[in-house]
């Protein structure tokens, strides 16, 4: 056999290892995008069939429509690349950052974890838990908020997106949502639903009457969103069965102050959900929405950006910001 064919079937047999290891990835990390699960699926049948037929011997093949099957298959190995490139990026985005600046609270008593005149972060062991510097609370649409932007203290996304497109689509944010002082009605409420407002210097988290409070927001100046109920007057309210460890994030109110909650590591929904109670958090929504929607930051007292999830994906549209 020659060397360039040695070295043809060495590439298809790294670039089949390669993709299944990819779609393997993606299958169990739930990277859950219909469009993209085929086309990783599809893009991973293509590299067993190309080393199928390679293993079988190519030039045996005689039917012409064939043998050009088997060179399309084999083109359609240097896609794997990118492919795994993207999936290891998007689970990359899953895991949060160590933030060595933060508050040893492990062992502090919980009313003591409280904001103080600058951005501050305590880290429970279990839990980061952010109180970002503010004056006010602002949902941003369509445009990614800029680092730049020094009045910015802290980015995440906020809402969910309905489907995945590049454009911006109003719609396509779901729930009842302001911004800017304007209110915009979604077609895609749900039940499970709580309303985030801020407006006259002041949060509130609304379970009942969420449009309502999404309206009085609006017609105040300020802003809000709608994301799943997570804790009710200390109670959980969000029966929430995930079987598998990640990172998760809460928009919550600690001890009667605005805060962010995130996993310091990756961990299972059920011990999450311990510490937040053990914190006796008061109300919180959930703001976990995956790989890649995860991308959030903060700005430092120093006036450093500290990146948590760095990867954003150009299909996420809406976020939370807090500003000073």
């Amino acid at each position: 056999m020659k060397v360039s064919e040695r070295l043809k079937g060495m590439w298809i047999m790294g670039m089949t290892l390669l993709s299944l290891g990819a779609y393997t990835a993606f299958f169990v990390a739930q990277m859950w995008l219909n469009l993209l699960h085929a086309v990783y699926l599809g893009l991973m049948l293509m590299q067993i069939a190309a080393l199928i037929m390679y293993l079988w011997g190519p030039e045996k093949i005689a039917f012409k429509p064939l043998k050009l099957l088997y060179h399309l298959l084999y083109a359609s190995s240097i896609l794997v690349l990118p492919a795994f490139i993207f999936i290891f990026m998007g689970l990359i985005s899953q895991y949060h950052v160590s933030i060595p600046a933060s508050i040893d609270a492990s062992n502090m008593a919980v009313e003591e974890i409280l904001p103080g005149d600058e951005t501050v972060i305590y880290n429970t062991g279990t839990v980061y838990v952010f109180f970002p510097k503010y004056s006010e609370v602002d949902l941003v649409r369509k445009d990614r908020p800029s680092k730049s932007d020094k009045s910015i203290t802290w980015c995440s996304g906020a809402a969910f997106q309905h489907t995945v497109s590049i454009g911006f689509d109003e719609d396509d944010i779901e729930g009842d949502h302001a911004s800017g002082g304007v209110f915009y009605d979604s077609p895609y409420d749900k039940d499970a639903f709580a309303a985030f407002v801020f407006y006259d210097g002041n949060f509130r988290f609304e379970f009942e009457n969420k449009t309502e409070a999404m309206k009085t927001a609006a017609d105040a100046g300020g802003a809000g969103f709608m994301q799943f109920a997570l804790i009710r007057d200390k109670e959980v309210v969000m029966n929430f069965d995930r079987p598998r460890a990640r990172c998760y994030r809460t928009l919550a109110e600690l001890n009667g102050q605005l805060c962010i909650i995130d996993s310091v590591k990756m961990l299972h929904f059920d011990e999450f959900m311990e510490e937040l109670q053990r914190l006796g958090v008061t109300n919180a929504v959930y703001m976990d929405m995956g790989a890649g929607w995860n991308y959030s930051w903060y700005r430092c007292p120093t006036g450093k950006v500290k990146t948590l999830f760095g990867l954003p994906v150009p299909w996420s549209h809406n976020w939370v910001v807090f500003r000073q």
